[in-house]
């Protein structure tokens, strides 16, 4: 009897096999023993294979070194591990690029790894184009995420269409919406140039990569981080859900008044200068808001967005200036700041969060008697109003405002025309409850 009882449960055991779940299709990048399938793009790094694991060793003052694939890839889920010492920035180039004269630089999509202070590891920085595009400043979990120097840690990325998304040991990093680039090669970075001394490294293994069925592997995305959108005048689908709406087309005037002294041009709005034009003003009233707007610093220009703008054109605003040369930008009227009541931290670049030769967003969020001011995804200050001391801050730094300036519970939004060139794009608001 126990003989016959072997065939149904051989038998049941072989329908399981077979109907059990099929898993994805990895593909390993590195065969855990050679650097077959990988060329040195630049830098003077050394990289070996030691023990199933990819070592780039830094060499002091020298540029940045990358070891790309030799394969290309457009959409993919890509894992890997890895680990840095001696405080190595690296990263994992996706969807990247080399040039072929000049300093043959490599630029394209950066999954950084950052062992500094700020912890900046997941986040996504444009190597040699724009630079950050999703900082962690908005994300505290995932800069939490870190698990230190020496320590094996566990990256994965989903590039799929415009959609690139970021995991730091299992922890969302990252959520960026572009299509600037939609193929390329996968490469590991060792910084060379900002190391006081030889021999920091960058450790990497298990790298390992699906091209086939990604909408069925990918994560579900359910919004728990921030989400940036870098096409620009346009809105994706994770910011149609979220509320966000255009509030410049990219091509027209409508929806806004008093566009004398300004012109369009391939999606950006920008001031004539040398004209005497009017600022640009919104027909719409807003009160509750998150208001997003892309701008681009002129050579020792200035210029303004307002929000809260009432019948008369007064309002807040959010100072757009040349801090390096415009002799106006002191104080209390420097990049960011609320013009003459609320001064911006006075270094910007520390860490580096203007691009002064592209473009960059301002953030202004109202709610209730709330005010932020952000730049690039770094909150700048935030402050309260319609209290006392705001009113005295009013009084003291701005004497010929009208009583209760800054108090309205609804106004416009303006961009200035002061004379000097100044660009604009990208703008949007979500009205908030």
């Amino acid at each position: 009897m126990r003989k016959l009882l072997l065939a149904p449960i051989a038998a049941l055991l072989l329908i399981a096999c077979t109907n059990a779940p099929q898993g994805p299709n990895w593909v390993d990048l590195f065969d855990g023993e050679t650097l077959t399938g990988w060329t040195r793009a630049v830098g003077e790094a050394e990289f070996v294979v030691e023990d199933g694991v990819i070592i780039g060793t830094a060499r002091r003052g020298t540029t940045n070194a990358f070891l790309r694939t030799d394969q290309e890839f457009d959409n993919f889920i890509l894992e890997f591990e890895f680990k840095v010492t001696d405080g190595l920035n690296s990263g994992v180039q996706i969807r990247s690029h080399q040039q072929t004269g000049g300093r043959r630089l490599v630029y394209g999509y950066q999954w950084e790894i950052d062992p500094l202070e700020r912890a900046w590891s997941g986040g996504i920085f444009d190597e040699a184009r724009r630079g950050w595009l999703y900082p962690l400043s908005f994300n505290q979990k995932g800069r939490e995420a870190w698990k230190g120097e020496g320590v094996w840690q566990h990256g994965r990325v989903e590039a799929i269409g415009p959609s690139i998304r970021g995991w730091l040991n299992g922890v969302p990093s990252c959520d960026l919406w572009c299509d600037l680039t939609e193929k390329g090669f996968i490469a590991l970075q060792v910084h060379g140039s900002n190391m006081r001394e030889d021999g920091a490294t960058a450790s990497f293994r298990n790298i390992r990569i699906i091209t086939e069925d990604l909408e069925k592997w990918a994560t579900p995305n359910h919004g728990e981080i921030h989400h940036v959108n870098a096409i620009p005048n346009t809105l994706s689908p994770q910011e149609i859900e979220a509320g966000w709406e255009l509030l410049w087309d990219g091509t027209s005037m409508q929806g806004w008044n008093n566009a004398y002294g300004w012109e369009i041009n391939n999606g950006i709005v920008s001031v004539v200068a040398g004209t005497d034009g009017d600022h640009l003003i919104s027909d719409r009233l807003f009160s509750n808001f998150w208001l997003s707007v892309d701008f681009r610093v002129g050579s020792g220009s200035s210029s303004g967005i307002f929000y809260l703008v009432d019948e008369e054109g007064n309002g807040l605003e959010y100072q757009t200036i040349d801090n390096r040369t415009n002799p106006h930008a002191q104080g209390k009227r420097t990049l960011g700041s609320l013009f003459d009541l609320v001064a911006a931290p006075a270094d910007l670049t520390a860490p580096p969060i203007m691009r002064w030769a592209d473009f960059n967003t301002a953030w202004v969020k109202v709610y209730g008697n709330t005010i932020e001011h952000w730049l690039n995804g770094t909150k700048l200050f935030s402050v309260e109003r319609n209290n006392e001391t705001w009113n005295n801050l009013v009084r003291e730094n701005m004497p010929n405002a009208a009583p209760g300036f800054g108090n309205e519970t609804e106004g416009r939004i303006m961009l200035q025309h002061s004379g000097s060139r100044f660009d604009f794009r990208n703008v949007k608001i979500k009205e908030l409850p």
